[in-house]
């Protein structure tokens, strides 16, 4: 196939203008006998801002048992100095408002913070997915390329075979 028309043409049902785009770009590579697989990671990183990243750091961190226990083990040591060591002078006597307070700004910081990484990880599969679609839609051409030589190459042999056979039927005596 000399052309990009004729190759779609003969792997697909419909002309070029029919195509979607993911389905024109993987043609096009396929027809250059070009690599299509990218380093997802790698392709993410690149576009992501400095935010994002840092959202990301923030919710891998706040979602770890390392972050569950520090903080547990926080607000024990919160809740005893301020009830027994510091008896007469507690700067946050029970019950604690000084920590719940914090304890609300954390919260009201941390949760849209962890919804924009569940949304950058959304992002990131649907980005997956369609990184899937194109090298699967570019395996399958290949394969039915490759059945195409296979079929071409046992029709010429079986071709080869037919006019041996008719040449020795001619060479032996009737």
């Amino acid at each position: 196939m000399h052309n990009l028309s004729d190759f779609i043409h003969h792997h697909f049902d419909k002309s070029a203008d029919e195509l979607g785009e993911i389905e024109k770009r993987v043609l096009a590579k396929a027809h250059e006998r070009k690599i299509i697989s990218t380093d997802i990671n790698a392709a993410l990183r690149a576009e992501s801002s400095v935010g994002e990243r840092l959202a990301d750091s923030i919710a891998r961190v706040g979602g770890s048992w390392y972050f569950i226990v520090t903080f547990l083990l926080f607000l024990v040591f919160w809740c005893v100095v301020n009830t027994i060591v510091l008896l007469t002078r507690a700067f946050d006597p029970y019950p604690f408002i000084f920590l719940n307070l914090v304890l609300s700004m954390l919260a009201a910081i941390q949760a849209p913070i962890i919804m924009m990484s569940q949304n950058r990880q959304a992002e990131r599969d649907r980005f997956e997915a369609a990184k899937d679609y194109e090298v699967n839609l570019k395996a399958e051409l290949e394969v039915l390329s490759l059945h195409q030589k296979i079929d071409m190459r046992v029709l010429t042999e079986i071709a080869a075979l037919r006019e041996d056979i008719e040449r020795l039927h001619q060479r032996l005596p009737s």
